[in-house]
């Protein structure tokens, strides 16, 4: 083989885990292949997190068009082209995609290598033909939208998040099938883009992931702003309806839809489906080189390898926390594992995460269920509205809440933010879990006024107000009757 074909290290998949991968280990040295069947940037780039943001940002804009008169100005009705918003998309995609351009990661030293890969033995992957010989493998292949067994479904046809960004149009009407975050962020975009919109959930609630009472407020937002949520509910059947879609759901134990007294129909024009994520491992040759999976997705330890050593995973595909900036997070592990002596533990005890409604819902460590299982009765919730907050009342953004969890001594176990600019929010409660810093600490942080961020603040002032009880309660009175005492 060629000394040409011969690398330290090779990614397979081009997306965040893989790019990462790349760029880190040739920036050290590293001879280093990228292998991507498709187009580099993987779903963030193109379906996924740019895409979608940029969707959501023009839907926030024909929201407060529509709502001004809070502003005191005249509330107009804007006129939506669907064609014109989805291409403002795609401009904004186009922007964003010369930071994962193959031309840039060449110039870093990597061989960039266009292709579906295939191992046909442990230590070398084919190529189109070519064959590429690793010390070390990086299996970074992501994941793609899952698609349930729905009767009907595939013929009467229905578009995924995949699909989303390059159409053309706004639907007149719109089914989502999901209530996760995938799910909920589009049904808002679309709505608020015109689209008259449902969204059907099989489990009992929306986001069961969020803490529930945040969630809950985020369902009535959802609600308030005219999108019909259906949660305990199946779709059982899709069906044409000449150019329409017809959608038949039961409660959730009604998966045949037999109690025909319980089952619902309504008509829409097209169907979005946002059911979970299903794994990119077919035709990699995983069995060849002896890669262990579960229900496809690939089996890692805490130092990202595989059963195979000397072969790791990252990103989406190991079925963990499927975020970008966790496979950012795993690539950056995987880097020093890959190439050094000196290996480390994937460190998952810190991980925030958004769901980019409006309000943001975003996340970090345990909610208060959670925390009570594994902690007993040595946790507290403390709770700050955010309708009380002068920065939120200023900018008409009143409705969320802080909610922070405590354990012993006020170490904080976990934080959920429903607000404007939540997902910036959470990094404050994610930096002082990772460097330990308790929640009364936060009390006696200056925040600038007025800032969104004083919500946490406030929420870690009622923490300090619950601990003045027993001695700590004497020691304050105590403390002011000698200080009325004094002379002034």
């Amino acid at each position: 083989m060629a000394r040409d074909d011969i690398f330290d290290i090779v990614a397979i998949g081009g997306g965040t885990a893989g790019l990462v991968t790349a760029a880190g280990s040739a920036g050290l040295g590293a001879r280093v292949a990228l292998i991507e069947r498709d187009r580099l940037g993987g779903d963030c780039l193109w379906t996924g997190c740019v895409p979608s943001k940029a969707l959501i940002s023009s839907a926030r804009v024909a929201h407060h068009f529509r709502h001004a008169a809070a502003h005191g100005l005249r509330g107009v009705r804007p006129e939506i082209e669907g064609a014109d918003v989805l291409a403002s998309v795609r401009d904004v995609r186009a922007e964003i995609e010369p930071h994962d351009d193959p031309e840039r990661f060449r110039a870093m030293g990597v061989d960039v290598v266009e292709g579906s890969a295939r191992f046909v033995s442990p230590h070398e992957v084919e190529v189109n033909g070519r064959r590429l010989r690793g010390r070390r493998f990086v299996i970074a292949t992501g994941s793609r939208a899952a698609v349930p067994p729905i009767p009907g479904l595939e013929e009467a046809g229905y578009f995924t998040h995949a699909e989303a960004f390059d159409r053309d149009t706004i639907p007149g009407s719109l089914a989502v099938v999901g209530g996760g975050p995938i799910g909920v962020e589009l049904a808002q975009a679309f709505r608020r883009l015109g689209a008259d919109v449902t969204v059907v959930e099989l489990l009992d609630r929306l986001m069961v992931r969020e803490e529930p009472e945040l969630a809950e407020l985020l369902t009535d937002r959802l609600r308030n702003e005219g999108i019909r949520i259906r949660t305990g509910r199946i779709v059982t059947r899709v069906e044409r309806a000449g150019d329409r879609r017809r959608v038949t759901i039961a409660p959730a134990g009604d998966a045949t839809g037999a109690g025909a007294d319980t089952a619902e129909t309504f008509e829409v024009d097209e169907v979005l489906v946002a059911a979970g994520r299903a794994p990119n491992t077919e035709g990699l040759g995983l069995d060849v080189a002896g890669v262990a999976i579960s229900k496809g997705w690939v089996t890692v330890d805490a130092k990202l390898r595989t059963s195979r050593r000397h072969i790791f995973a990252a990103g989406d595909v190991t079925g963990g926390f499927l975020f970008t900036h966790v496979a950012d997070h795993e690539a950056r592990t995987v880097v020093q594992n890959a190439l050094f002596p000196v290996r480390a533990n994937i460190d998952y005890g810190v991980i925030p995460w958004c769901t980019y409604t409006d309000p943001e819902l975003a996340h970090v460590g345990l909610t208060e269920a959670e925390a009570r299982e594994r902690h007993g009765s040595a946790v507290s919730a403390h709770v700050y509205d955010i309708g009380n907050l002068d920065r939120a009342i200023a900018e008409r953004a009143a409705v969320g809440r802080v909610k922070i969890v405590v354990g012993k001594g006020g170490s904080i176990l976990g934080g959920h933010i429903l607000a404007a600019g939540g997902g910036t929010m959470i990094a404050e409660i994610a930096l002082a879990m990772k460097a330990g810093v308790k929640l009364g600490t936060l009390a006696s942080l200056v925040h600038p006024y007025p800032t969104m961020s004083e919500g946490v603040k406030r929420t870690a002032d009622a923490y300090r107000r619950s601990t003045l009880t027993g001695w700590r309660k004497s020691a304050v009175d105590l403390a002011l009757k000698v200080g009325r005492s004094m002379p002034a």
